[in-house]
């Protein structure tokens, strides 16, 4: 195959990677397509827009991941592009502005540190021949050595690690190569120390991501690893896939009968970066997520929503004169209608929820939680 053809391949088999959709309208944000699967937005050779041109470099992998259709031994069509390959048609993208950053993974080649040589040389070239000064985001292939990940943090915008599952008794569940502890979570620390070293790699964000529905994991398992990837670690973001059904072979007894449909891992995945967004940015912690009794969360009420029922004591709120952390425990207050609370109570008392500019269910979910006076 030619350059283009080889693209064609690896960018459309980029998509099952569904976190971080980075679309800035309709258009760009992740499909869901038939069969309950996802389609994530790249940059096309045959043509299509994308904010990020979302590639991998080789679908190779010599790796055995129960969720991953790319994994060793499937039967598919295999391509491997050269790093000057990825960087001469990125770099044409730039200049007919069709992106403006770069998303590179990549399947095994051979051994991580051997894959990460070819990551990092795309990333080079594009900072060192081309010039290239804008956002490049590197995937770190679980088990790479220390001086690879350097290397990418000397080069990189952000670079993402996948944690993949809560544990390593999960994660055995999924891979009979990979070593947890010595492959993932080491990795993850060492890009967690760099960070605290300062200097240039204090700039670059890290971020990982969970594979939900693959392994036999709760949601309170994700809920406790997240709160140690952010409190601990200091990670930027956490995200979220769903497995995808009939993609993957998750190597769990009696898979047929004990995976859910689609939809329900959608919904879990949607309930995850709830919670996610309560802890980055709404000042919950971990020990404030309402939980079933199974571990899980609701699929039919929203965390916060739940967590307001289950705590009358806090409420009502005062919309006039309660902190910023009390107006972000009210249901339909967000971070931006809390700021534009604040504001307006410096011009005078707020007398009616209608001066929020609130309106429709948002409006409705606040108003048994919050008193004007």
């Amino acid at each position: 195959m030619d350059t283009i053809e080889k693209l064609g391949v690896l960018s459309a088999d980029s998509r099952f990677d569904l976190a971080c959709a980075c679309g800035t309208n309709r258009d760009d944000h992740r499909r869901r397509g038939q069969e309950g699967k996802w389609l994530y937005p790249v940059a096309l050779p045959q043509g299509g827009y994308s904010v990020l041109l979302k590639t991998l470099l080789s679908n190779t992998c010599k790796n055995d991941c129960g969720y991953c259709p790319l994994r060793s031994g499937t039967d598919i069509t295999r391509c491997t592009l050269q790093p000057e390959e990825v960087a001469n048609v990125f770099m044409d993208y730039v200049r007919r502005r069709k992106v403006f950053g770069l998303f590179l993974s990549s399947g095994v080649i051979g051994n991580p540190d051997n894959t990460m040589d070819r990551i990092n040389a795309v990333a080079r070239l594009l900072r060192q021949r081309h010039q290239f000064k804008g956002y490049i985001h590197l995937k770190v292939i679980p088990g790479a050595s220390e001086a690879a990940i350097e290397d990418s943090f000397a080069l990189a915008s952000a670079v993402s690690l996948n944690i993949e599952t809560p544990g390593k008794k999960r994660f055995e569940l999924l891979s009979g190569q990979k070593d947890y502890m010595r492959d993932i979570i080491g990795p993850m620390k060492f890009m967690s120390r760099l960070r605290q070293q300062g200097g240039r790699a204090e700039k670059v964000k890290c971020t990982t991501q969970f594979i939900v529905g693959a392994s036999d994991e709760t949601d309170s398992e994700i809920i406790e690893y997240m709160s140690g990837i952010y409190n601990k670690l200091r990670f930027n973001r956490v995200y979220f896939s769903a497995y995808q059904k009939g993609l993957g072979r998750p190597s769990i007894p009696g898979e047929q009968t004990r995976l859910p449909d689609p939809d329900y891992v959608f919904a879990r995945e949607h309930r995850l970066y709830q919670v996610d967004f309560l802890m980055r940015r709404y000042g919950f912690s971990k020990t404030d997520i309402p939980l079933a009794s199974d571990g899980n969360l609701s699929l039919e009420k929203d965390p916060k929503e739940l967590w307001a029922s289950m705590h009358p004591e806090f409420f009502p709120v005062r919309i006039n004169t309660a902190c910023r952390e009390s107006l972000l425990k009210v249901p339909g207050f967000g971070p931006q209608t809390v700021t534009g609370i604040i504001r307006l109570r410096r011009e005078g008392l707020i007398r009616h929820l209608e001066e929020l500019g609130l309106k429709g269910k948002r409006l409705g979910k606040a108003r048994p939680f919050v008193v004007c006076e």
